[in-house]
């Protein structure tokens, strides 16, 4: 292995999207000393920079509104198991957010008379989504919180740096312990609080819309850290998320404002439009709910009835050019230089992970139940309940990212002795050092053969056999994996597989235990064996390890505060 790198900071910030910077940024402006690191490229990955739609905020521009009104609809989407508390505050404190962007020069999308332009998003009661434009808000709010970032140069920026194991002593968390993906270097860090913003666990499933390193590393983190996740069984799945022709560089969830404005029609590998068959006959007008239309496509390719790339076809070939043009202008122009010409073609879509609701179980100031560990964005779990209502994701990260951050300086101040030990950290440095010898399983194979069990078992409809069938495999996945990772190298991409491939292990565990365990069909998580609600599971799980084992535990929810279920 190369030599040891050690460094020494007041906040380490894991992962560099849009909660990442939002947090390092806050905990900047605090006064505390940052370290923003990443897997990738500083400011370049996970998913706000991939996002193209809609921002909801209740900034009242385009029709009076009230961040109570978008709580309403929050908590509706959630099915009755949001945390009140973060719902609140992510909608309380998400205008503050959106108009500090605006005065970053975000870009906002205005009218001429200066008022900023909202649209009207599934499951909110009026148009209050901001927007740049339909192909590039996330990319904007990427590379606005970017520039503030550079800007505040003694932030330090680290990215190709895998964090493999946060350090604890005493039962806090005072640091990490990670990888230079670049030269395989050791690389140590002590610190007085940690946040966790690594974005969420879509990378689980084979068919995805999130980046390659949305895989769960903060939540396998955090759950070996000792930390509580919650509901971890509801990851929200796409419905038209787009599979073939291959599309570069533009959202695969992009089709539901076309189909939503222009009633592309579902159809099968007979050429017959089939949402009739499931109760639905839209007869040209896009009316499906999502979980609806995500069975109907899935039973349609079961049925033999799919198309080549295993989904269906959605076709506005019915559609005039001059009617795409004036509602997508700038969007069909990228198609064609993608190959896709609409007035000639259908494309390829099938229902695809987009979004987990679960993650790390914080309370109101982002704080985890270990101390000095602070979760941000997507990676915290509870404020959306079963389901997220859309437009939540950015502000999701700019509020908890900031909420974080300032929580986590105010922590490092409080405590200036720094916990961090060369004992605290030897058991990570000695995982760091092994090396496995040849003919291992491949742990990239490995990869691959989970994300298609998730998909096959664990997807957006699933039953005991299913779930039982999934962590059978998992279990014997594990068995099968060498306790040690691939030797040290430069580019050493094996070794990168090795711990995420442990990390999606656990996650996916953590996932498939509370998701047997709820009988009841409720938001994204749907069991055809147990198929309506059911009163009794009104309650929320809370996921732990203990003794290398991951448990679940209901969390009974009263007056919008959750306390241990009898």
């Amino acid at each position: 292995m190369s030599a040891r790198v050690h460094l020494d900071t007041d906040i380490l910030v894991i992962g560099a999207g849009g909660a990442g910077m939002s947090a390092a940024i806050a905990a900047h402006d605090a006064g505390a000393n940052v370290l923003l690191a990443d897997r990738s490229l500083i400011g370049r990955g996970g998913a706000t920079v991939m996002a193209q739609m809609t921002v909801a905020a209740a900034v009242g521009e385009e029709v009076p509104d009230r961040w109570e009104d978008h709580l309403t609809d929050t908590l509706r989407a959630g099915r009755s198991l949001c945390d009140e508390t973060l719902a609140q505050l992510l909608c309380e404190q998400a205008p503050t957010a959106i108009r500090q962007m605006d005065e970053w020069h975000v870009g906002w999308a205005r009218h001429n008379d200066g008022r900023m332009r909202q649209a009207q998003a599934p499951g909110h009661d009026r148009p209050r989504c901001v927007y740049v434009d339909f192909l590039n808000t996330g990319p904007a709010v990427s590379r606005t919180l970017r520039a503030q970032v550079q800007r505040r140069s003694t932030i330090m920026r680290i990215g190709d740096l895998l964090i493999t194991e946060l350090v604890l002593n005493d039962g806090a968390v005072c640091g990490a312990a990670g990888i230079a993906l670049q030269d395989g270097a050791a690389v140590t860090i002590a610190a007085r609080a940690v946040i966790v913003a690594t974005g969420g666990v879509t990378r689980l499933y084979h068919r995805n819309s999130a980046s390659a390193n949305m895989g769960g590393d903060g939540h396998a983190l955090a759950l070996r850290a000792g930390a509580d996740l919650t509901d971890m069984e509801f990851v929200q799945y796409f419905p038209i998320g787009h599979v073939a022709p291959r599309l570069v560089g533009m959202d695969p969830i992009m089709w539901d404002p076309f189909r939503y404005k222009l009633g592309g029609q579902l159809l099968n590998a007979e050429g017959r439009e089939f949402l009739a068959d499931y109760g639905v006959a839209e007869q040209g007008r896009y009316y499906a709910a999502r979980d609806i239309a995500c069975y109907a496509i899935l039973k349609e390719v079961e049925a033999g009835r799919g198309s080549p790339a295993g989904g269906v076809f959605l076709s506005f070939c019915h559609v005039p050019e001059a009617r795409l043009r004036e509602a997508f202008g700038p969007v069909i122009d990228r198609l064609l230089a993608n190959g896709i010409d609409l007035t000639r073609q259908a494309v390829e879509v099938s229902p695809i992970a987009h979004y987990h609701m679960g993650g790390i179980r914080v309370d109101e100031r982002m704080q985890s139940s270990v101390p000095g560990l602070f979760a941000a964005g997507e990676a915290v779990g509870g404020a959306n309940g079963a389901n997220r209502l859309s437009g939540n994701a950015i502000p999701e990260a700019l509020v908890f990212g900031r909420v974080a951050g300032q929580s986590a300086a105010a922590a490092a101040a409080k405590d200036r002795i720094s916990r961090y030990t060369h004992q605290a950290v030897q058991d990570a440095l000695d995982l760091l050092a092994s090396e496995t010898r040849a003919g291992a399983a491949n742990p990239a194979a490995l990869i691959s053969d989970l994300q298609r069990l998730m998909d096959r078992h664990v997807g957006p409809f699933r039953n005991e056999v299913g779930l039982k069938t999934a962590f059978a495999e998992i279990t014997a996945m594990k068995a099968a994996t060498s306790l040690q990772p691939p030797a040290a190298t430069r580019f050493a991409a094996a070794r990168r597989d090795w711990f995420d491939l442990r990390n999606m292990l656990n996650v996916a565990e953590a996932i498939i235990i509370p998701a047997l365990a709820r009988q009841e069909s409720r938001g994204a998580h749907q069991r055809e064996d147990f198929p309506s609600a059911d009163e009794k599971w009104n309650v929320n799980q809370r996921v732990f390890l203990r003794r290398q084992e991951i448990t679940a535990e209901r969390i009974q929810r009263r007056y919008g505060k959750r306390e241990a279920a009898g």
